[in-house]
């Protein structure tokens, strides 16, 4: 391992619905990132009572951080990827989304250089995406609060998606009962229609919140250990490698 080698960077979304930011989408993840060979930095955004755009912008300021400190972490910048679950992946695909919009750009000061804000991919774990019918709608009442039905339709993601949306993966399982799997459908449907390069996987069985879906994530009565879906970390490292030699 070369210490001075700059390398890409996995910006962590834990979930949590806009309540909390779980422990168990946090270390124990990092860690298999960390073991690929990739800088992590796990971002403990703001939840509930603070409601959005905040959260939003401290991906922006995050992503800026991580940039603009690339000499002395040895990142490189043009590799960074916003990973997260359920509703973090809904905070990690919404920046996806609004990267480069004037409402985003307009808050950072960066409406002359919206590139700085740019990321390589986005890797979404179970994510809330749309606030229509298969929608986690606690997620999206603790994430708006009293702009809920004024700004519920703006964060429906599914809606959102253009042709600069990074390149994107998605994994789902089918009998999700808290975040339905359309969730991840709807997303990568929408990538599909925009050219927006994007890979789901879809698992047959297991619940929500998964995290690696071993005992080492699992919860404390043992609910979560899920054989058939701790591959999803292998086919993200290939994925990973794939988009970031692309880049």
């Amino acid at each position: 391992m070369r210490p001075d080698e700059k390398r890409p960077v996995i910006l962590m979304c834990p979930g949590g619905g806009y309540e909390m930011t779980s422990d168990r989408e946090a270390e124990p993840m990092a860690m298999q990132f960390l073991a690929m060979g990739y800088h992590v930095a796990i971002l403990r955004y703001s939840v509930c009572p603070v409601r959005y755009p905040a959260a939003l912008l401290q991906v922006a300021e995050s992503v800026l951080y991580l940039k603009e400190h690339a000499d002395e972490y040895h990142i490189d910048p043009e590799k960074i990827v916003v990973q997260g679950c359920s509703a973090g992946g809904h905070l990690a695909a919404n920046y996806g989304i609004a990267w480069n919009s004037p409402f985003l750009t307009k808050l950072m000061g960066m409406e002359n250089d919206p590139e700085q804000l740019c990321v390589a991919g986005l890797l979404l774990c179970y994510p809330v995406i749309t606030s229509g019918e298969k929608a986690h709608e606690e997620s999206f009442r603790n994430l708006l609060g009293e702009q809920y039905e004024e700004k519920k339709e703006e964060l429906s993601l599914e809606n959102q998606v253009t042709p600069d949306t990074p390149p994107t993966f998605l994994w789902h399982t089918a009998t999700d009962e808290t975040v339905p799997v359309e969730n991840s459908l709807y997303f990568f449907q929408a990538c599909l229609q925009q050219g927006v390069s994007a890979e789901l996987h879809i698992y047959p069985v297991g619940g929500h919140g998964l995290s690696l879906a071993n005992e080492e994530t699992c919860r404390a009565n043992g609910i979560g250990v899920q054989k058939e879906c701790q591959s999803w970390i292998g086919l993200a490292q290939t994925w990973l490698e794939e988009i970031l030699i692309k880049n």
